[in-house]
């Protein structure tokens, strides 16, 4: 099984950095539409654009696996043909927040679970770490 790792550290405090991954408003302004709760058992889904040629209809359906307020939070994250798990941990670093985000799972002997892997690592790693330090650089989280 193969991963995607990232390391990153925000300025924000734990806490901070916690309520926009556990706010369901802020939640959505920086990864996708949801109806997240932050409870332990709590099944959700994350709603984007169907990607149809990789057997994707836009829905991830996820639950909530752990959650240790605010350091740690697991969830699953099933959509087209992943069966994967998310796992947030936060460092208070200074202080900031160390995020450490690892997405774990995905079975690198599949092409086209590399190639989602592929693409949710750039995203991980790109264009979702900027939205939530954009976010958190705001007034709003």
């Amino acid at each position: 099984m193969a991963s995607i790792e990232v390391d990153e550290f925000l300025p924000q405090p734990p806490a901070r950095v916690w309520q926009a991954l556990t706010d369901p408003a802020l939640l959505a302004r920086w990864l996708m539409p949801n109806d997240f709760k932050p409870v332990i058992g709590h099944a959700f889904t994350f709603r984007t654009d169907p990607v149809p040629q990789q057997g994707f209809d836009g829905i991830v359906r996820c639950e909530v696996l752990d959650l240790e307020p605010p350091r740690l939070m697991r969830f699953s994250w099933r959509g087209g043909n992943l069966d994967t798990v998310v796992s947030w941990s936060l460092v208070p670093e200074g202080t900031g927040t160390r995020l450490l985000i690892t997405h774990d799972g995905f079975d690198d002997t599949d092409p086209a679970q590399r190639t989602v892997m592929g693409i949710l690592g750039g995203g991980w790693r790109g264009h979702l770490i900027r939205q939530l330090g954009t976010l958190l650089g705001g007034d709003q989280a």
